[in-house]
């Protein structure tokens, strides 16, 4: 889940209003933030509800398809897009597994941000009320093939605070995002990956 986590990363972070209100400004955010970079915290939770794992760490972005996501804890891994591949690094096994772009990301919320501007044609849209201090947007893909049943986010006054995903087999990854910052200068290194000496490689290169 948390490699999947990784390829989903890349949510719109600055909406609010009701939801023709939020998605108008969803697709200003994409016309106007060319990057970001953030905090976030992870908890994934069974069908249940029992909470199986916890992880966090940090993302940046520069769009169109580039990215950097980094879970600190609790099992270091790093996963980057170069714009043309998703490279996903985990530092225990020593393995790297790279894929195409535009196949790693499909309907994901990735599609949200790195995607067309045409995200109505991705996904539907509708309110899901006010939950917590946060008013909820609720996104489903239209493929049915995709990964995600739905995607919900939570916005507050600082933009999308929060984001849940519900999976296919009952498990919600629940995120809160924090210390955004939109537009920052980004190295464009951070954005590359080289697979370190003696590691697998696996997947379409």
């Amino acid at each position: 889940m948390m490699r999947v986590l990784g390829l989903f990363l890349l949510l719109a972070l600055g909406a609010t209003g009701s939801q023709a209100a939020s998605l108008e400004r969803f697709k200003a955010f994409l016309r106007t933030t060319q990057s970001a970079r953030a905090e976030f915290s992870q908890q994934v939770h069974d069908r249940q509800g029992r909470m199986v794992q916890e992880s966090s760490g940090s993302f940046s972005y520069v769009r169109p398809g580039r990215f950097r996501w980094v879970y600190a804890s609790p099992n270091p891994q790093l996963i980057v897009g170069d714009g043309a591949r998703v490279w996903i690094y985990d530092e225990d096994l020593n393995q790297v597994t790279v894929s195409r772009m535009q196949r790693a990301i499909g309907s994901t919320p990735a599609a949200l941000l790195a995607g067309s501007a045409e995200i109505e044609q991705t996904f539907v849209f509708s309110e899901a009320g006010m939950e917590g201090g946060l008013e909820w947007l609720e996104a489903k893909p239209r493929d049915r093939e995709a990964s995600f049943e739905r995607i919900r986010l939570g916005m507050g006054p600082s933009g999308v605070e929060a984001m849940e995903l519900l999976d296919h087999f009952g498990q919600t990854t629940r995120l809160r995002f924090s210390k955004l910052i939109r537009n920052p200068e980004l190295d464009p290194g951070s954005f590359r990956f080289t697979p370190p000496k003696g590691a697998d490689v696996l997947g379409e290169k």
